[in-house]
């Protein structure tokens, strides 16, 4: 397929409200969405990467303050995750994992980490003509951009990952059209402001992970994950899912459904102390 590029700040506009209200859209299903927990535990992905021999890369950095990233996810998903890594392995590209689960502490700090929240005000800002936007319509936007609901969020049930990927020799990135975490109209899977050469890269990447069952995020290049509502709603399956947000114990390996999954991790109260702390920042 051809991507069609342009310049106009309209039509990118245009584009980025049209993409957040399909993303609220998803949102509002996953809501609505049936989800029997299966309780399955977690593995971790550097250990089983180091037993299969599969060469895999995970980032470093913290996801917020100094939170460190968990690189574990449920245990049946973890084999998928070596096979792709094999996969890519195959044709000459390396998998980087960027995240994988996050506690309700992660995702809440994501949601009010400076650098992320205010690009998600700043687009708010671009929608509204410059104006500051109402609390109601940025906590619409960060809640399709950094899920803020734990039923939404695929990470809090331990079934998503985020990821890079490079190439083996010469360690360049597999470009996707922007950085982990980019938050622009490029940011959607299939955005028409990526080069031609970079949507071909995010569609063999999909392809790839997609064989495996890993469905695509819409609304995020890097984002992954199965067995979840998300999944279940994508691929129009309408059994409960199996993984719900979890509470999970890194000691015992135990998991425990979030006893409140509709509750915001951010609410409004929160939502409008941080466009405070973001326009005195700015």
């Amino acid at each position: 397929m051809t991507a069609p590029t342009t310049n106009n700040d309209a039509a990118r506009l245009e584009y980025w409200s049209e993409q957040m209200e399909l993303g609220y859209k998803l949102v509002e299903q996953l809501l609505a969405f049936p989800v029997s927990e299966c309780g399955e535990r977690f593995a971790s992905l550097p250990a089983a990467a180091d037993a299969a021999g599969v060469e895999m890369l995970f980032s470093d950095s913290k996801i917020a303050g100094d939170l460190d990233r968990i690189f574990y996810m449920r245990e049946s998903l973890v084999d998928d995750v070596i096979a792709i890594g094999r996969d890519m392995s195959r044709r000459g590209w390396v998998l980087k994992i960027e995240e994988g689960f996050r506690t309700l502490e992660m995702q809440r700090a994501l949601g009010r980490k400076p650098e992320v929240f205010d690009a998600i005000l700043q687009k708010c800002i671009w929608e509204k003509g410059g104006e500051i936007p109402p609390v109601d319509f940025v906590f619409r936007r960060a809640i399709v951009m950094v899920a803020n609901i734990p039923k939404t969020g695929t990470h809090m049930s331990g079934s998503a990952i985020d990821i890079s990927v490079f190439h083996r020799d010469g360690g360049q990135e597999v470009w996707r059209g922007g950085p982990y975490l980019e938050m622009s109209e490029r940011t959607p899977m299939r955005s028409p402001f990526i080069s031609e050469a970079d949507l071909q890269n995010r569609l063999e990447i999909t392809a790839l992970m997609e064989s495996h069952g890993f469905m695509h995020f819409p609304f995020e290049y890097w984002h992954y994950n199965k067995g979840d509502g998300c999944a279940h709603v994508l691929t129009g399956n309408s059994s409960p899912a199996r993984y719900g947000p979890v509470n999970w114990n890194p000691q015992t390996n135990e998991v425990a459904s979030v006893i409140d999954p509709m509750d915001p991790l951010n609410p409004l109260s929160v939502i409008k102390v941080e466009i405070a702390a973001a326009m005195a920042r700015a």
